[in-house]
């Protein structure tokens, strides 16, 4: 049995505390661009900037998918793409310092090409722009170590921006563990999920990893570097260790059993990726370039950025503080960002279709309603509850089966959960779907993510019919793609018959329990 501490909860203004400013000339409050902000990164350190009293303005493709963000009201949301040069000059228009935090963890053909061309042109539009600094992150280089391509991309870009004319801070890091981040859950469910493991060789790699509440107090306090540092800063914690260190410490702080850890040298990165990717919610897409990353030694050779930055009075976050700080965040559905929040590459991206020009293409839909005897909030609970470990109120082994499959052919799969078990929020990612469109307690719709030959959507829709009765519409749509698309609908209709019927029935019925339930307790409480 785990004993569960109250662990303190780091606040942005706990991060912050003590840090320099950049401060501006006409003593107005400086202002900070953050790119990625629908990142794991930043859409964390936006909160820090904005405890810190800079004026913060976010750059994001999909601005949409910030809306959720409890921050959002806080900062300017300037939409649009880091390639398009007139959406930068808009958003670096009297910019002091920039946060370039943008990286692809996929690692498709011609992907480091597309990586410098975007960094040139964001360096070139904020020299234009006069910004005063840029401060990127991005991964500890191995000396006399041939590279990752990931790593080799991430190095490319730090140089390109260093040697743009803007004072470029550039902080290398390693593994940053954190709950919700990549890195970390790799760690989490290998460690959880496989007492006994046979492991590549990697696995006695030595890294030093760093706590996520440190690299985002260092991202803050590099904005106030001075003017003539121009130049990349290893970043750390105190601790170095092997991935299999990394393990046994893990399973120690969540109360497991020592883990029995056997090195093979027969494990390439290609297999590896796979085998996390099976164990994992992290796809093995992403597990590669991880992977790959993990066979060089990410160990900091210099701490110069201690004469800039100070560090918390606490100290810097050792592993053992940052595992129980994330463990704790995970316990308490207070993971506020994740990796999967960010894109998937190649996934379909556009609207559910409703305007006129697709009208002329084939549209399959599959249509339930249930009228429930429980109020339109209580029908809402119900359904932003779906997913993850809440499963989906009808034939969890189909689902899982379904997902299973999606995994075989190099999809997401159902593995990347929920961030919330409660609560959604737009734009983040639920097992293989992505929330599109969140209205309680009236609408929640969800486009498909896995590999499909075609389009696809979940919606619900929720009315009222009186004060106390609701319909619940649930409505699954698919755009096919060519004749395969066609195959794929009709291959899995007599399937949606089943599922997607009992699934609109127990949603209904869970709401009616949910009413019940909170009447009970109500009329207790009075009595």
């Amino acid at each position: 049995m785990v004993e569960h501490r109250h662990v303190h909860h780091p606040s942005s203004r706990d991060i912050a505390s003590g840090l320099a400013v950049l401060q501006r000339s006409d003593g107005q409050p400086s202002r900070a661009l953050v790119t990625g902000a629908t990142g794991y990164i930043g859409g964390r350190l936006v909160p820090v900037l904005l405890a810190l009293g800079y004026r913060v303005r976010v750059l994001a493709r999909y601005p949409e998918r910030l809306r959720d963000h409890p921050w959002v009201n806080d900062v300017e949301v300037f939409g649009g793409d880091a390639t398009d040069v007139a959406a930068l000059q808009q958003a670096l228009a009297d910019v002091d310092v920039a946060y370039y935090l943008l990286h692809s963890l996929q690692m498709g053909a011609g992907f480091e090409e597309l990586e410098q061309r975007t960094a040139a042109t964001f360096s070139k539009v904020a020299l234009d722009s006069h910004v005063r600094r840029i401060v990127y992150l991005g991964g500890l280089v191995p000396a006399n170590d041939k590279l990752s391509p990931h790593l080799a991309s991430r190095a490319a870009v730090g140089k390109l921006l260093r040697a743009s004319g803007v004072p470029t801070a550039e902080l290398r890091a390693g593994v940053v563990i954190g709950s919700g981040s990549a890195s970390f859950e790799m760690l989490r469910y290998l460690t959880e999920r496989l007492p006994m493991m046979v492991t590549p060789r990697w696995v006695n790699t030595h890294i030093q990893p760093i706590a996520v509440r440190d690299v985002l107090r260092l991202l803050a306090g590099a904005a106030a570097l001075p003017a003539d540092v121009n130049r990349a800063f290893d970043i750390g914690g105190p601790d170095v260790l092997t991935y299999a260190d990394m393990m046994q410490r893990y399973a120690k702080q969540a109360g497991l059993r020592r883990r029995i850890i056997i090195p093979v040298p027969v494990l390439s990165p290609t297999l590896s990726s796979h085998w996390v990717g099976f164990v994992t919610p992290v796809p093995a897409a992403i597990a590669k370039p991880l992977v790959k990353s993990l066979r060089n030694e990410v160990v900091c050779h210099e701490d110069d950025i201690a004469t800039y930055v100070s560090a918390p009075a606490q100290g810097w976050t050792g592993f053992d503080r940052a595992v129980e700080l994330a463990l704790t965040r995970i316990r308490d559905a207070d993971v506020t960002t994740r990796w999967s929040q960010a894109s998937v590459p190649g996934a379909p991206s556009d609207p559910l279709p409703t305007d006129p020009a697709w009208a002329g293409g084939s549209l399959y839909e599959d249509v339930r309603e249930t009228r429930v005897n429980a109020t339109p909030a209580d029908v809402w609970a119900v359904v932003e509850s779906i997913g993850g470990d809440n499963g989906y109120f009808s034939m969890d082994w189909a689902w899982w089966i379904r997902g299973a499959a999606d995994r075989l052919v190099g999809g997401v799969g159902l593995r990347r959960g929920r961030r919330d078990p409660d609560t959604l929020m737009v734009g983040e990612a639920l097992d293989f779907w992505r929330v599109e469109e969140r209205d309680p307690p009236r609408l929640l719709r969800l486009r498909a993510e896995m590999k499909l030959s075609g389009l696809a959507w979940l919606e619900f829709t929720i009315t009222a019919d009186d004060a106390e009765t609701s319909t619940l519409r649930q409505r699954a749509v698919f755009y096919p793609r060519g004749l395969a698309g066609h195959a794929y609908w009709w291959s899995v209709a007599p399937f949606h018959g089943i599922v997607f019927r009992q699934m609109n029935s127990r949603m209904g019925q869970a709401a009616v329990a949910r009413n019940a339930s909170l009447h009970s307790s109500a009329t207790t409480g009075a009595a």
